[in-house]
Parts: structure tokens; sequence; C-alpha cells
């Protein structure tokens, strides 16, 4: 899945490539044997001619809501590697999140974390607090009490328990995630004098 969106454009960059690596090698832990595995596994996906579709609904049909969403982030990370973006890939992501059942809000969420942080890479073009509202896949100036409404549900989404059964590269992936939503909500909660 991950590098029919890397070759969608015609170009599977090094970037993508080592987006890739690193995500099996730093977010799921894999030791070197494992790394060689992945490593033969995107070359034979690169030559590949299996249909995204066919890969999609396999993977729909294996995994539950927070593995889907895993993916997701994973597939948002390999678009935000170019810049600019590619609109051809980033329609694709937004079609793959349709596809495995991504409700709405937090395909939007997990698209302007990456968005924001691609812009963070320019001098002055956002700032942190923007990207804490996109963390929590709300819009700047959000009252309190969406942002809390916000944290709960994405807490429960992203709970390490949730994936804890399908082992602990995931677990530690939802753990990266759960940093990220309580750094955001630690945030506002001090802005807004721990309401």
């Amino acid at each position: 899945i991950l590098v029919h969106i890397a070759k969608s454009d015609g170009h599977f960059t090094k970037s993508e490539l080592q987006t890739m690596l690193n995500f099996f090698q730093h977010s799921l832990r894999y030791n070197q044997d494992q790394m060689y595995w992945v490593k033969q596994l995107i070359k034979e996906a690169r030559d590949s001619e299996q249909n995204l579709d066919e890969l999609l609904t396999q993977f729909r049909q294996s995994f539950a809501y927070e593995p889907r969403l895993i993916l997701l982030e994973l597939v948002y990370q390999i678009v935000y590697t170019k810049k600019p973006v590619i609109n051809q890939e980033l329609e694709m992501a937004r079609k793959i999140a349709a596809f495995l059942q991504i409700n709405q809000y937090d395909q939007r969420t997990i698209e302007a974390k990456y968005r924001y942080g691609q812009q963070a890479g320019t001098p002055g073009s956002t700032t942190s607090e923007e990207q804490y509202y996109a963390v929590l896949g709300l819009q700047s100036g959000a009252d309190f009490v969406v942002i809390k409404k916000a944290y709960r549900k994405l807490s429960m989404q992203y709970h390490p328990d949730k994936v804890a059964h399908l082992g602990d590269e995931f677990k530690s992936v939802a753990e990266e995630k759960m940093k990220e939503i309580n750094a955001a909500y630690d945030y506002f909660k001090k802005k807004h004098n721990g309401a």
C-alpha cells in the first residue's frame, strides 16, 4: 500500500523509502533481520502489479479501525515527504482513507497534522498552537469544551490498549500518537487555566 502511494507520481524517492524504513525500525522497533525482510518486501512491491484496491480490501477486512488509522498516518507521512506535496498523492491518500472506512474527522485530523508539520518547516508560517489544533482535528479558535471533547474521543481511539493485541509494534505507535494528543491537550489546558 505504501509503495503504491510512493510511486503513484512515477517517482519512488529515497526520502519515501527512508520514511518507510524509519517507521518499521523506529516506530515498530524491528531488528536487523526484520528490516532485511521489510526491504525485500518493499523491493517486491515496487516491481509488483498488484492492484491497490485488492490490497486495501485485504487490509480493511483483516484489521480493526485503530490499525487502519495507523496505516493512514503512515500513508500521510509518505505523501508529505515530497515538497511541495503532489496533489495526486494527496488525493490518493484521501481515497485510501475512504476505502479503509476512516471517518472524515479522523482523516482531516491526520492530514492537518502533516500539512501543518510541513508548513512548520518554513519560517513564520505556522505556530505551535495551530499544530496543536491540528493534532486534535480542530479549527483554530475552538473553545475549551470542544477541545476537551476532541481530546476524549482521540484518547479513546488511540489508547495503546486498543491495539495491544496486535503486538508491541502497534502499541508503540499508539503510544507516540497519545503523546502528541496529550501534549496538545496539556497546552490548551494551561492556556485556559485548567478549565
